[in-house]
């Protein structure tokens, strides 16, 4: 397997190493407000503001005070649509920041390119193996007679993959587009007259 496939594909272990040594970092040196801040970066789904202080390990009200300063700063989002309020990040800068990191590996473009066609061919894959077209149809052959446990939990890992592909997809294919745009620059802009 190339390496390019081994950082992109395995991305969710690494997040999970460094998740833990995000942990381990929170529990050393931080403030609770450091806790809250990097707990709610690293948010992949909205979440409420008790959850995130649990996973900081501070209280609701200093924690509710740190989501809005971030609310306010454009990091994260508040939805008050449903029973309780919910904050997330803005994906498009957890993109964007993604597609940069992607940029400046020391992959090429090629690289890319090829990472982005193998993806695609697994999902295609999938979709013939199965007769689906999308994980969540995939989530519903579960209900199929017949399956075993294994091929329950094998379907339901697949599924979680293939929806982590998609959003590989998205990310890679922007990089690959915003190449140029996306070059590191040392220069400061000019400013215009």
């Amino acid at each position: 397997m190339p390496s390019i496939y081994m950082e992109i594909e395995c991305e969710r272990y690494h997040m999970t190493e460094d998740e833990s040594n995000a942990k381990g970092l929170m529990e050393r040196q931080t403030t609770g407000e450091d806790r809250v801040r990097m707990a709610a970066r690293q948010l992949s789904e909205p979440r409420t503001a008790n959850w995130i202080a649990s996973e900081a390990g501070w209280s609701h009200e200093p924690t509710k005070r740190v989501l809005e300063r971030l609310v306010d700063d454009g990091i994260l989002h508040r939805d008050e649509s449903g029973t309780h309020t919910t904050y997330y990040p803005d994906y498009r800068r957890q993109a964007m920041q993604e597609a940069m990191r992607l940029r400046d590996s020391g992959h090429t473009v090629e690289e890319l390119t090829d990472r982005l066609a193998d993806m695609k061919a697994q999902i295609r894959d999938w979709e013939d193996e199965f007769d689906v077209e999308s994980p969540n149809q995939l989530r519903g052959t579960l209900a199929e007679e017949g399956l075993d446990a294994d091929e329950e939990d094998r379907r339901r890992e697949i599924a979680r993959e293939w929806e982590h592909l998609q959003r590989r997809i998205d990310i890679v294919g922007f990089a690959i587009r915003e190449w140029d745009f996306l070059t590191p620059t040392n220069e400061p802009a000019e400013a215009s007259s």
